[in-house]
């Protein structure tokens, strides 16, 4: 398949920086970068796109999302179908169990062994998803922060549980007010995190990130295009259409199968995924007889979601909106990369200006058809 004739200034405006003269990957005057970078905030179509592009470019895809990576978890993570999965070769999807880590330290190497490996067959690397911290890592270096103290997690959990994340992030904001800033007071896991930071090492998290990326050079020539929406109200219909049909799909069911295994809790990362923490809350509603709308008492085998009529809209309201928060953080990261390519996620031909950059950015792997 032919690409479309190519405009003389490739969509999303000039990739060079108008501030410091430097020039970003795909640029007409650099050289092509060693990968591309598509990002963007859940419900883009980010996944759609790829595959629009692999009709076009021999390419393999990278997972760039925190989630994908735990099996079992697939409804709730919008994870590639088996078909898709078989159509174009995907990397960093099913990598490990939930009970288990995966951090941006271990993205980042297998990113990179990855970009090697793909590049060596001939084949564009294309990195896609929504974990900005990843990207980021991958993009600018990582951070040399402590490591973490799970002793340390389980106090500051402890207290949460006490207190409540809303006063942990006002203490955070006390002691940290940069990084407090650009958290919500329900982000749980950051919070624990720069708290962790600041006890372990007597600094900021924010100052000790400054201090380090002052003498950190971009470890990978990658061109980044950010699917953003012209419309964020298109956005959150998409994101409260797409639960509805995960909830259609077995996503409760898939929950209670996680739950059921008995070695799994909320503490740990993947149970903390959006989505998954709201379900598990629900589900133990429901089995200790919780019902926030009508008092009922829920018995052994009750089907899922027949319950409360009340608690399950709470329970789907909570969910969306806890994407939709997501997808607010997704984007203020996306805003944060200066020579990111915009493309409307919305528009209808979203796909061609993607894959216009691609191609003017005079990446080597064959366009399939050329």
């Amino acid at each position: 398949m032919s690409l479309m004739p190519l405009p003389e200034q490739p969509p999303g405006g000039d990739a060079s920086s108008p501030a410091d003269g430097r020039l970003s990957p795909g640029s007409p005057d650099s050289p092509p970068p060693d990968a591309v970078m598509l990002l963007g905030p859940t419900a883009s179509g980010k996944s759609a796109i790829a595959l629009r592009l692999a009709e076009r470019f021999e390419l393999e895809i990278i997972s760039v999302d925190s989630a994908l990576v735990y099996r079992g978890m697939d409804i709730g993570t919008a994870k590639p179908s088996v078909p898709e999965l078989a159509a174009v070769p995907h990397h960093l999807i099913d990598l490990i169990d939930p009970r288990e880590s995966y951090s941006a330290a271990s993205f980042v190497r297998d990113a990179r062994r990855l970009i090697d490996e793909i590049r060596g067959r001939g084949r564009l690397p294309l990195l896609v998803g929504g974990t900005m911290l990843y990207a980021r890592a991958l993009s600018t270096g990582l951070d040399d922060l402590p490591g973490a103290d799970p002793t340390l997690r389980a106090a500051l959990d402890e207290e949460a549980a006490q207190l409540g994340w809303p006063a942990m992030h006002a203490r955070l904001a006390a002691i940290d007010p940069q990084t407090a800033a650009r958290l919500e007071p329900g982000d749980s896991q950051r919070i624990q995190r720069a708290l962790e930071i600041h006890a372990l090492s007597g600094q900021p998290m924010s100052e000790l990130i400054g201090a380090q990326r002052a003498h950190t050079d971009a470890p990978l020539a990658l061109l980044t295009i950010a699917l953003e929406p012209a419309d964020r109200a298109v956005l959150h219909a998409r994101i409260a259409a797409r639960f509805e049909a995960m909830l259609a799909a077995g996503f409760l069911n898939e929950v209670a199968a996680l739950r059921a295994r008995g070695d799994l809790h909320t503490g740990l990362p993947s149970m903390r995924c959006v989505g998954y923490r709201q379900a598990w809350r629900y589900l133990d509603d429901l089995e200790h007889g919780i019902d926030q709308g009508t008092g009922q008492t829920a018995s052994h085998g009750t089907q899922l979601g027949k319950l409360g009529p009340a608690r399950r809209r709470a329970f789907i309201d909570e969910s969306v909106a806890a994407t939709r928060q997501l997808a607010k953080r997704q984007l203020t990261w996306l805003r944060s990369m200066p020579h990111r390519r915009v493309i409307d996620c919305l528009a209808p031909d979203a796909p061609d200006q993607v894959a216009a950059i691609i191609a003017h950015a005079g990446t080597q792997p064959r366009q399939v058809g050329r």
